[in-house]
């Protein structure tokens, strides 16, 4: 497609090819309009072990990356007028790259179309606006204080014209914004979009991504997805509603009650929740919240305990007409491997008819760790190192996610994971160092 395309004519001059890596963090670069043909046909070329989580070696065919475009995905960019964004698929030596996360994530849907299903899904991202002093991370609006700050209109209307280009943006691009408000900590937001196949979802959530760290740049804030950057205040969850679909017929919709086949998808989601957690809390800071305990507003929100409820907030599922949350995500996790690998565990509880136990009605926090263990309720992986020893025992992933990028990813994070551990932080000067 020449210079003359539509694009073009609407003052377009330069593609932002993007690709996402092991990290969930956007990649890319800039090519001009004019070469929109060898986009869509060849892709974008990278060198590929310079991009994490590839393994791919520095000679040969497969030492090269192309970001391929899909050109459903071609959009202008309303915060960056002249640039226009199209979304990379991972090809290598001319094939489609098995350890490229938006073709794991398509993998994963062909199995569902295979059965003449298709998930929708509507992910909330929460996030923080921060400044920094010095060596420290602070709220962005030191006048926003309340001991309970979730839906605060006084701290709301002070952030207004970062979240009213926020909207209008994403708006622009084609998201349809449901709500934003503040959350339950200081500084901290949500928006909610209206659902979309999981492809189209995961497209979505990295775009929002794009769009909030420049136009946070632009007001003088640092946006965050760390799931959890103050010790004694909620963090950030990326929760997703999920539901099933042939054609028009929801398959998770039997009036009052969960269908059977419901059922058994979210007793998938409830057995591999151990190596789940890996891939949707990837971070040594995700465990930071996925513990259960009183916060400076009074309750964490983050799920600890492998439960589902009806409409139950303290579980890991929350079972909704025709749909539930799940509750694990959190900001930081990459949407198309979270995705992936939800898909695949439903699958498994609805092949094998996996039951999800009773529902639980109960408020979890507040039950003490003896009734929790009386009941058979599991524990979440409290360490990122507990996750990755599940992620790396089950079969299920590592065939979700290819031997590529699971030996990558188990790798990555077990390096993360050993950095942390030997790091000798404040805490432990402040605790020890004239305590002997």
């Amino acid at each position: 497609m020449p210079g003359g395309s539509p694009l073009a004519a609407e003052g377009v001059h330069t593609l932002l090819v993007q690709f996402t890596d092991v990290n969930g963090v956007a990649k890319g670069k800039w090519v001009p309009i004019e070469h929109l043909d060898d986009v869509l046909t060849v892709g974008a070329g990278f060198a590929g072990p310079s991009i994490a989580g590839t393994g791919l070696g520095r000679s040969g065919a497969r030492s090269e990356y192309y970001a391929r475009g899909d050109a459903g995905t071609l959009q202008a960019l309303p915060w960056m007028p002249g640039y226009a964004r199209i979304v990379g698929d991972g090809f290598v030596d001319g094939a489609a790259f098995d350890a490229c996360p938006r073709q794991v994530l398509k993998r994963a849907v062909a199995r569902l179309a295979e059965r003449g299903w298709a998930l929708q899904t509507g992910i909330e991202p929460e996030f923080f606006l921060l400044r920094r002093e010095g060596p420290q991370w602070l709220p962005f609006d030191p006048a926003d204080r309340l001991d309970k700050p979730s839906y605060d209109l006084k701290s709301l209307p002070r952030q207004a014209p970062f979240l009213r280009a926020l909207h209008e943006a994403l708006a622009s691009s084609g998201l349809d914004v449901l709500q934003l408000d503040h959350e339950d900590a200081h500084s901290q937001f949500e928006v909610n979009f209206r659902h979309a196949g999981a492809l189209q979802s995961a497209d979505n959530l990295m775009l929002f991504k794009q769009a909030a760290h420049a136009i946070a740049e632009q007001h003088g804030a640092v946006f965050s997805m760390m799931p959890k950057p103050f010790a004694n205040q909620p963090g950030s969850g990326l929760h997703f509603h999920v539901s099933l679909w042939e054609g028009e017929r929801s398959l998770f919709d039997s009036g009052a009650d969960m269908s059977p086949l419901a059922r058994h998808f979210i007793g998938g989601v409830l057995h591999h929740a151990g190596a789940l957690c890996a891939l949707a809390a990837p971070t040594v800071n995700s465990y930071k919240r996925l513990v259960v305990g009183e916060s400076l507003s009074g309750t964490g929100w983050a799920p600890a305990y492998v439960a589902h409820g009806p409409n139950n907030r303290t579980a890991l599922v929350r079972t909704l007409p025709g749909r539930f949350e799940w509750r694990l995500p959190d900001a930081s996790a990459n949407p198309y491997l979270a995705t992936a690998a939800l898909i695949a565990a439903g699958l498994d509880g609805i092949d094998r008819a996996l039951d999800p136990g009773p529902a639980c009605t109960d408020d979890l926090f507040s039950l003490p760790l003896a009734a929790i263990r009386e009941r058979g309720i599991a524990l979440l992986p409290q360490s990122l190192d507990a996750a990755i020893d599940a992620l790396d025992a089950s079969p299920l992933m590592r065939a979700t996610l290819g031997d590529t990028l699971h030996r990558e990813f188990v790798r990555l994070k077990r390096d993360e994971w050993l950095a942390y551990a030997r790091h000798v932080s404040a805490w432990e000067h402040a605790r020890y160092a004239a305590a002997f």
